[in-house]
């Protein structure tokens, strides 16, 4: 596996794959990769004939109190999984070459409405910071095929919009939650759990299963919400939000309605914030 940091070696390795006619997938990442990062690393090569992952911590998709300066970076660890994972090329830029001009003057890209709520809500700015990366690095690689994962579900929508409505000339995928045996969403972030924490944790995918059962149950969504937040904050987390939205487009359900829906989460436990969702049948 080659690793490049600047954008002229980068284009140069994926021009010498386009002059012999071979496709190519990308995969996004902020790095301090696992399993889940693993499975999409795969799913990319099982879809085409060469694969970019990028690491990059994005500066611009953290407020001001987030986990930026202390994001675990652990780029020769992620190089071995990337190269056991059969990943062609790694790109892993510096601050400087992504944002020139620096990250507060940097050209933003800013999805409309479905960034204003749950994660966008809770995070003011995130979004347009991860949208102006994703464009960046769509633009620097010009993939095929993108890769991202479902736990990051509203993320996955903004990027599924923002490639529509630019009319970008890539295929977004999305790759199915990897887990724990215990249920817990594979995450970088896990590893700020402490024991006792991390025990606890398998609590919100189960919460997520029992907000699906009451739901085909009959129950209203929003009694559904109700219920799921108190037995997360009776087991001691914070939650951001506990809804149940439609998947296309993450609006509110109409009442009765129950076909392509998906429950969210994101809670803090201790200093940690996690998130998970669950699509329903």
């Amino acid at each position: 596996m080659q690793t490049v940091q600047d954008i002229p070696a980068l284009r140069a390795a994926i021009r010498g794959w386009r002059t012999q006619g071979q496709t190519v997938g990308f995969v996004p990442t902020m790095g301090n990769l696992h399993a889940g990062h693993q499975s999409l690393i795969k799913l990319a090569r099982a879809r085409t004939e060469r694969v970019v992952a990028s690491v990059f911590v994005n500066p611009t998709q953290f407020g001001p109190n987030e986990d930026f300066d202390r994001y675990p970076r652990t780029l020769a660890q992620d190089q071995a999984a990337l190269a056991e994972s059969e990943c062609d090329l790694l790109f892993a830029p510096e601050v400087a070459t992504i944002y020139p001009f620096g990250a507060a003057h940097s050209v933003s890209v800013r999805v409309p409405r479905i960034t204003d709520e749950l994660e966008g809500a809770h995070r003011p700015g995130h979004f347009d910071g991860m949208a102006t990366v994703v464009c960046k690095l769509f633009n620097l690689v010009q993939p095929d095929v993108a890769v991202f994962g479902q736990k990051d579900f509203q993320q996955l929508k903004v990027v599924e919009r923002m490639v529509r409505d630019l009319g970008l000339p890539l295929k977004v995928m999305a790759a199915p939650i990897l887990r724990a045996e215990d249920g817990l969403a594979l995450s970088s972030r896990n590893q700020y759990l402490s024991a006792e924490e991390r025990a606890r944790a398998p609590l919100i995918h189960d919460t997520l299963q029992k907000m699906r059962e009451l739901l085909a149950q009959g129950h209203p969504w929003q009694a559904i919400e109700q219920t799921a937040a108190a037995r997360l904050q009776r087991a001691g987390f914070v939650p951001d939000y506990v809804v149940i939205r439609r998947a296309e487009d993450l609006a509110e359900p109409a009442d009765g309605e129950s076909d392509g829906l998906i429950a969210l989460v994101a809670a803090r436990l201790g200093n940690t914030r996690l998130i998970d969702n669950l699509l329903f049948d």
